[in-house]
């Protein structure tokens, strides 16, 4: 198992917290079943700071950014019943790391965690 690249990104939350009385921000940075999480969990500003980290070290693992072909929104994090964090790998995500990696066999692995001023997530992704 090979180590295709990693990512890691910190957030200040409180500049999420401004963002999130935007309606648009919302609509424009998460997916439909973030949103749909999101309105279930008390700590809103938590919540998003932390996948917003996500997807920018997601972004940064695959060595992109968010050029070309990839936006927010095409990145979505979900949680296990254990609460594990992990990525919902779509046709898309799966086309961008076959070009960029060529490989079709790949893992990735995310770590978030947040403290009251700030959110970091890690991103490693692993050739199977």
């Amino acid at each position: 198992m090979k180590i295709l690249g990693i990512g890691v990104d910190i957030v200040e939350n409180s500049r999420i917290t401004e963002s999130l009385k935007n309606n648009r921000f919302i609509k424009r940075i998460f997916s439909n079943l973030e949103i749909l999480t999101a309105n279930k969990i008390k700590d809103k500003k938590s919540y998003y700071s932390k996948r917003f980290a996500a997807k920018e070290a997601f972004a940064k693992s695959i060595g992109t950014g968010f050029r070309g072909d990839l936006n927010f929104k095409d990145i979505s994090i979900v949680n296990d019943k254990f609460g594990k964090p992990s990525f919902i790998i779509n046709e898309k995500i799966k086309k961008i790391v076959k070009k960029q990696f060529k490989t079709s066999s790949f893992n990735f692995f995310l770590s978030i965690s947040d403290e009251k001023k700030y959110s970091i997530a890690y991103v490693i992704l692993q050739k199977k």
